[in-house]
This record gives C-alpha cells, structure tokens and sequence, in this order.
C-alpha cells in the first residue's frame, strides 16, 4: 500500500512558504491507518521494548497504537503544565524562541527500553529533547519512529547515535 497517497499537502500553511503534511485522509481510512501502525512498530517487535513514549498532539495518536499493537505501556510526553504528577522538564530551542516538554518523573523503569514514536520528524529538536528526557528519567532509546520525515531538513542528524526509522519521506 502507498500511504504516501493517504497525505494530502497543504501549501502555505499555517503560513506562507510551509507546505503542511495533512495525515488526517490516512488516520480516516482504517487500511491506511493500520498498515501505517504495523509499518511504524514492525522493526521493534520482539526486540525488548518495554514503553512506547510520544509526543503530543499527533504523535498520540501512533504511540498508544503502537503500544497496544506491541504489548507494552504507554507514556506521554507533554507541553508544560499539562501532568498531575510529579515531573522532569526539558527545555529546548525553537526557531523563535523555546519551549518546555514533561514527563512523570516515575514514568519508566530504570533501564528500560523506550520506543519514541512521533508523526514526522522535521527538524529533529523536539524529538532530541523528548529522548534526552527520558534518558534523564533512567529510559534506554531503543528506537525512533516516525510516520513521515521532511529529509530537506535533515533532522535525523539531531538524532545521530540513535536507530532511526521513517515509514516515508518527503
């Protein structure tokens, strides 16, 4: 299945100059959406993840699937604010300025292999904070997935040292 089909590119938004990667047309079809799941997680299965982690929004949407699709907890990562729990915070830059991801502090086990998992990898920032997170949190990076990667932007080199997989490119 070509799910390169499945996503439909928005010129100029949210603003003039980005053309937008709209996965909405994949996420409504049920083939598109679960062979993107089994694509995302199937370099991972029986290799020992423990947690998948996302990020949110979008990046919600792919974790908790691939967590149920390979048998293991779920953790979210969050904007600011937005855990009841006790938490460990990062900051991180941003093109104009800079923003704060959290996790619970006892969302992992010491040690234990953590699955990333987001929609699309751009400029790799937000996904090199949320992996040194979890490492400060005692979390392994067993692996990085993502939906689609926007390769002119080459934010796979934040991501060097790590086991990096996109089921498309841009």
């Amino acid at each position: 299945m070509d799910l390169q089909t499945y996503i439909r590119s928005i010129p100029d938004w949210p603003k003039e100059g980005i053309l937008f990667r709209d996965i909405t047309p994949l996420l409504a079809d049920a083939k598109a959406f679960t062979t993107a799941v089994e694509y995302l997680c199937g370099d991972f299965k029986n290799s020992g993840i423990e947690y998948v982690t996302a990020i949110e929004a979008r990046g919600f949407i792919f974790g908790g699937a691939i967590a149920r699709e390979l048998d293991v907890g779920f953790v979210p990562i969050r904007k600011k604010g937005k855990l009841p729990y006790k938490t460990a915070s990062i900051s991180y830059d941003l093109e104009y300025g800079t923003d704060t991801l959290e996790v619970h502090s006892d969302a992992v086990d010491k040690g234990s292999n953590v699955l990333m998992v987001d929609d699309l990898l751009a400029t790799g920032g937000t996904m090199a904070a949320a992996c040194e997170l979890i490492e400060k949190i005692g979390g392994k990076i067993a692996g990085i997935t993502f939906l689609i990667e926007l390769t002119e932007l080459a934010g796979r080199d934040k991501l060097a040292g790590y086991n990096v997989k996109s089921c498309m490119a841009f």
